[in-house]
């Protein structure tokens, strides 16, 4: 039960970072500067259930620490680029 469960954490740790690097591709690539910003999200919130996954397969707890600080920053960032892609100024 443990092999077949190592298994599938690995092949969904896999998909993640394909994933993952598709929604940096949008980021780069993307036409407007709301694509980028919805890419941008996407891959924030992709590598913190990467962190997630590699936390779960380590049974470490430390990147869950890691992943809590990840996603407060991911949020920011996404607000203060809303903002600046909306006003054209941050503050």
């Amino acid at each position: 039960m443990n092999e077949i469960l190592n298994y599938i954490l690995w092949s969904v740790l896999v998909l993640h970072l394909v994933m993952a690097y598709v929604a940096a591709w949008q980021t780069w690539r993307g036409a407007t500067g709301i694509e980028r910003l919805i890419g941008l999200d996407l891959a924030g919130t992709l590598t913190l259930a990467v962190v997630i996954i590699v936390s779960i397969i380590q049974r470490n707890s430390i990147y869950i620490d890691l992943a809590i600080a990840l996603a407060a920053l991911s949020y920011l960032s996404t607000v203060v680029l809303a903002k600046f892609i909306s006003d054209n100024k941050v503050f």
